[in-house]
């Protein structure tokens, strides 16, 4: 995997409050991505320093496992506080600095709104930060270096725990199988029969099977076996009818 400070030009970058946001909701549409030699990259905002199992350090780990199992080209985590994150001006730069560094066309972020309160609250950061990167005046550097503004063509939202209807849904059907083994290199997270660990709502073989079954309800949709959706804000534009089918 690509180096973070080194990595640049990202076709698809997608964001998540925590380490194994992106994973859960849409590890299948990034490997089908890379698999069509696209570049592409994960930042994650926290560590998930407050989840009940784990430590921050194994997180990370983690994180890294699973970017190479889908074979990502970057991942870099900005460490903002987990449980807090705000839009402030520093929460807004540091985004800033990521985006302006990775210059995606496209940016996937988390849920409109979902059971964790910092998912909503990040998917709103990122689609403010994305419009301000594009902005000149706001002056940002990365190792000494002024950076470009950079804008990305279009943010989408994944869809997380909470049910929302999607505005597109992308055929996962041949990556679901690497989805789940991306998911759980997150051993400390999700269920594991030899865990003394605490259980806690993702921790269990239900939750696994929940996310299977999601992901056939999605490919439902699109007359797919597996699918995962994303809201948008703005329609998107065509040129040709044939992008639909």
């Amino acid at each position: 995997m690509a180096d973070p400070k080194t990595a640049q030009n990202l076709d698809v970058l997608a964001i998540g409050a925590h380490p194994d946001d992106v994973e859960l909701s849409c590890a299948g549409t990034l490997i089908a991505e890379v698999q069509r030699g696209r570049r592409v990259g994960i930042v994650d905002l926290t560590q998930g320093e407050l989840g009940t199992r784990g430590t921050p350090q194994l997180r990370l780990e983690e994180a890294e496992a699973a970017a190479r199992i889908m074979g990502l080209h970057a991942r870099e985590n900005l460490g903002l506080p987990d449980g807090f994150l705000q839009e402030d001006r520093p929460t807004l730069l540091a985004l800033v600095e990521a985006i302006r560094a990775f210059r995606p066309r496209l940016v996937i972020a988390n849920a409109l709104e979902d059971r964790h309160p910092d998912h909503g609250r990040a998917g709103d950061l990122v689609e403010r930060a994305c419009f301000l990167a594009g902005l000149k005046r706001i002056e940002t550097k990365r190792d000494g270096a002024a950076q470009d503004p950079h804008r990305p063509l279009r943010v989408l939202r994944y869809v997380q725990d909470r049910w929302i209807q999607p505005d597109l849904v992308m055929d996962i059907s041949k990556h679901m199988e690497r989805k789940l083994e991306a998911i759980q290199a997150y051993g400390s997270q999700f269920y594991d029969p030899d865990s003394d660990e605490p259980s806690t709502y993702i921790a269990t073989p239900e939750f696994l099977e929940g996310l299977r079954s999601r992901a056939r309800e999605m490919g439902r949709m699109i007359g797919r076996h597996y699918g995962e959706g994303f809201t948008l804000r703005t329609a998107p534009g065509l040129d040709d009818l044939s992008a639909l089918v």
